[in-house]
């Protein structure tokens, strides 16, 4: 079962904050993977990741629908914390679950999509390590 710890929700919640935001992969139809930062990952239920996509023309909106499975991982060396998420991503419409998405994002993230152009993408966590080991899975 998955419930993402307050532990996880504290440091991800901080994680741009921190200057650590969470990098995301994902793979294209070709096998090709991408990888990026989001600075607006954040946990969006107790079994849930979720980022806003400033570009509504981004390439990962576009890979989701072939491809809908995404990692995730977070990294503080500080803390000498690290965890991957991997699940399966979906676009939300425009909509209430769409916009908590949007307002929950760190607000420098906010700041750089102000009319909202963009669309929240939510990942349903199948799956959690650390250091190699599961910790949690569906």
């Amino acid at each position: 079962m998955i419930k993402l710890t307050d532990q996880m929700r504290k440091f991800i919640g901080s994680a741009l904050a921190d200057q650590l935001p969470l990098i995301a992969s994902s793979v294209d139809d070709q096998g090709q993977p991408t990888i990026s930062f989001y600075g607006s990952a954040q946990v969006h239920s107790s079994d849930q990741l979720a980022i806003w996509v400033r570009n509504p023309e981004a390439g990962l909106l576009n890979r989701i629908p072939s491809n809908p499975r995404m990692a995730f991982l977070y990294r503080n060396p500080i803390e000498k914390l690290s965890w991957q998420f991997y699940g399966q991503a979906r676009v939300l419409e425009a909509g209430e679950e769409s916009q908590h998405v949007y307002e929950h994002s760190p607000e420098p993230e906010r700041n750089r999509d102000p009319e909202k152009l963009g669309c929240a993408v939510v990942i349903d966590i199948e799956r959690v390590t650390a250091r190699g080991a599961t910790l949690m899975k569906t």
